[in-house]
């Protein structure tokens, strides 16, 4: 058994490693280190918890634990990494719903011994929490709902949707007016139970409002809710560890979420609010004819540049192409050919999504650069290609203001001498909208899958 002091002092530990985690994390020479902080921090936290004086029901926690990472274990041996942006919206619906349980769990324990002013405090954390916790598990299921295609990633937009959030909003402030009022002779339980079943139809309303081209932005606000659930959990519980690494990851998922809707040209809450793609006029339509190319010329293009930008999307995840992607990397390297990777914030499903692909590859950090770093860089470019990607190349972004994208920065690839792009149809991105780079002037297609594409572009140059 440890000391109480001992206890304060391994949390303040895992504390500071979390921090340093996400120090670690901020940066692609240095996320590994930050992942193993954070495994040193919880681990450090897990055994000061079993330890500590507040556990004495070791079998059910051992338990526990071992199904917990049992789960884990085989979730991190088993998904693909073109599924990882379901997992984590899972694993954020697994901490709202732990939150709502350990809510109702303090709710009907009657020996924490509060009076006054404390026991209403409490009471609050607890009303609060259930609510962001519920809030966090419905959004965050129907965000993987989404992402794995088993609901339709257009937005639901009823009539008069933001009234209607607004409705539940107040009713919610209204049934906490009520439930402090009861709880104090003995009830409040309809009340509590009432504002559950409203927070998790808030939460699948407004998850359910956003368009797929706005998912990127949806998991790290999921991701910032999950971390002001676990925070209000540790107030429930009287955890300062569970109170600093909530507040931790919810501001870090606030921050990104703010990042990721600057890169996207939008304001936060027009994004929680819904509606992306209704714009109030109609978006062109996309005209012209496509043109074409076989393995043999995009050898010929790529032997002939100078300078050779490569832009991945999803399909590039889904293709699993990024390793032979780097063999081209390499080998163009050699022929003295200029190689970049250009990023955009929300390719892929998820923030960070095409830098986690590159880096499991092993492409060097060096040549990878954000969008603001090389859109200036295009005219120079005498090859572009594209590997999947739909929304972020799409023109209509900058010069169609009915677009659904209308407003959101792009990489400008159509301004490069030559862009390449690999697809598998012609069919439209995760936003669904057209995209005019395909009948572009100098934009060559080539259909099939982007991995058999890329190895048969391999094969071609080494010979």
């Amino acid at each position: 058994m440890m000391s109480q002091g001992l206890v304060i002092m391994s949390y303040v530990a895992a504390s500071i490693l979390f921090i340093l985690s996400l120090s670690g994390l901020s940066h692609q020479e240095t996320a590994r280190r930050g992942n193993y902080y954070a495994m040193a921090g919880m681990a450090i936290a897990i055994l000061a918890t079993i330890f500590s004086g507040a556990v004495d029901s070791y079998i059910i926690l051992i338990i526990a634990l071992v199904i917990g990472g049992f789960i884990g274990t085989k979730a991190a041996i088993k998904v693909e990494m073109t599924q990882m942006p379901e997992l984590v919206a899972l694993m954020h619906s697994l901490v709202g719903m732990a939150a709502v349980l350990v809510g109702y769990a303090n709710f009907l324990d009657s020996s924490n011994g509060l009076l006054g002013v404390e026991k209403t405090i409490h009471e609050i954390e607890i009303y609060i929490g259930i609510f962001i916790g519920a809030v966090t598990f419905s959004g965050s299921v129907i965000a993987f709902g989404k992402l794995c295609g088993k609901i339709d990633g257009s937005p639901l937009l009823l009539p008069a949707r933001h009234w209607f959030n607004l409705g539940l909003l107040i009713t919610t402030i209204w049934l906490g007016s009520i439930f402090l009022a009861e709880v104090e002779t003995g009830g409040g339980t309809f009340a509590l139970i009432l504002m559950t079943l409203i927070a998790l139809v808030f939460g699948i309303h407004m998850v359910m409002a956003i368009g797929g081209a706005d998912m990127p932005v949806v998991v790290s606000m999921l991701n910032s809710y999950s971390g002001w659930a676990a925070a209000a959990t540790g107030f429930m519980l009287n955890n300062d560890l569970l109170i600093v690494t909530g507040a931790l990851v919810g501001s870090s998922g606030a921050i990104l979420s703010y990042i990721m809707c600057r890169a996207m040209n939008r304001h936060f809450l027009s994004v929680i609010a819904g509606g992306f793609g209704t714009s109030s006029g109609e978006a062109a339509t996309v005209e012209g004819d496509i043109s074409p190319i076989e393995i043999e010329e995009t050898v010929q293009l790529l032997t002939n540049a100078k300078s050779i930008m490569i832009i991945p999307g999803y399909g590039m995840a889904v293709a699993q192409a990024q390793h032979t992607v780097n063999e081209i990397t390499k080998l163009l390297q050699t022929k003295d050919k200029f190689v970049r990777f250009g990023i955009h914030p929300v390719a892929g499903r998820m923030p960070g999504h095409m830098n986690v692909l590159l880096a499991e590859a092993k492409v060097p950090y060096d040549i990878v650069f954000e969008m603001d770093e090389i859109n200036e860089d295009f005219p120079n470019i005498d090859v572009t290609i594209v590997i999947g990607a739909n929304d972020i190349v799409n023109p209509s972004a900058l010069d169609d203001p009915n677009s659904p994208i209308a407003g959101m920065p792009v990489l400008e690839c159509w301004k490069s001498t030559t862009t390449i792009v690999l697809k598998r149809s012609m069919a439209a991105g995760y936003a669904g909208v057209g995209n005019p780079l395909f009948v572009h002037e100098n934009t060559r297609m080539l259909f099939g899958d982007a991995n058999e594409s890329m190895q048969a572009v391999l094969k071609a140059l080494n010979n």
